[in-house]
């Protein structure tokens, strides 16, 4: 299968790499990690150790493949679309954090499926990534169901022994990411723990609300997902991934901006819709945007006081 990556940071470069060990893949990303691939390879070491030699590109426009795989941050979203809609795939499925899946479908002509990947991924310097876990990649029709496209994207991710579940219950399984990602990042982020200090310790209730709080979000929207099926999700992952710290900690440690919209706004958003009260999460949301805000990398606000002091 020929597959482009769109957005081959440490996840993208991790699933891309693992899927270049049997298929035609273009890693779309910035340099210098394109241009130290295109050097020497991509290096894959940790749990899974591999040297492959994919594509690599700066410029994602007016490409093709069978498959284009979305790993870009949330808030990248439409720039991807943007650059997807210039080529020719006939499926693309999102990887991301948060429900960015209706974004692409708005912008896109290809069958967009949903996806989740609980790989663990870190980049260590261009052109290497280490992978800190072995988890599995989930890909569904978006509305839930049996999905030929599905399948085949499943197949291929099989052949290159990458752990692949084909789901037909993907509304639930895009609330339950969703419960994971509110329960781990924002608490995780807030106290800079790793994700198992985190819920092994004070923040663990915080963390279990706000995922019990999706999944009340989740029943108000008609999805089958019960709040000790949320909390078990998260503490799962967490046991799972307990040395690794979450996406949105590693941002904060670095003063990146945060995927705080997706994630939290993203369920915030639905409560309003469907009149659910989520106090936990929209409390943890002030305080990651406040920080953004504080050190003036969150877009459209006044950060001029913050930057001058």
């Amino acid at each position: 299968m020929e597959v482009l990556v769109y957005g081959a940071g440490a996840l993208g470069s991790l699933v891309g790499g693992l899927l270049a060990r049997v298929h035609e893949v273009t890693l779309v990303g910035r340099d210098p990690h394109m241009r130290r691939i295109r050097e020497d390879g991509l290096r894959i070491d940790g749990e899974i150790e591999a040297h492959v030699r994919p594509r690599a590109l700066t410029d994602g426009t007016h490409r093709s493949a069978d498959l284009a795989v979305v790993t870009t941050k949330a808030y990248d979203t439409d720039a991807a679309a943007r650059a997807l809609a210039t080529g020719e795939y006939d499926a693309v499925c999102s990887l991301q954090n948060g429900f960015t899946e209706e974004r692409l479908v708005a912008a896109l002509d290809p069958t967009v499926l949903a996806g989740t990947a609980s790989y663990g991924a870190r980049f260590i310097e261009p052109g290497r990534v280490t992978c800190t876990g072995v988890g599995e990649v989930v890909v569904g029709a978006l509305s839930g169901g049996d999905d030929p496209l599905a399948k085949r994207v499943g197949s291929a991710f099989d052949e290159a022994e990458i752990e692949t579940t084909v789901a037909t219950d993907m509304p639930r399984r895009r609330y339950e990411k969703l419960a994971v990602n509110a329960g781990i990042n924002g608490p995780s982020a807030l106290a800079r723990l790793s994700n198992g200090a985190t819920l092994d310790g004070p923040g663990g209730e915080a963390a279990r609300e706000a995922a019990r709080e999706v999944a009340r979000v989740a029943r108000a929207d008609g999805v089958t997902l019960d709040e000790d099926a949320a909390v078990d999700a998260v503490e799962r992952v967490a046991a799972d991934t307990a040395a690794n710290r979450s996406s949105m900690c590693e941002d904060v440690a670095a003063d990146r901006r945060t995927e705080v919209d997706a994630i939290y706004g993203a369920a915030i958003d639905r409560a309003d819709r469907f009149g659910v009260p989520v106090p936990t999460c929209r409390a943890i949301a002030s305080l990651i945007r406040a920080w953004e805000v504080g050190i003036g990398v969150r877009p459209g606000e006044d950060t001029t006081k913050a930057s001058e002091e």
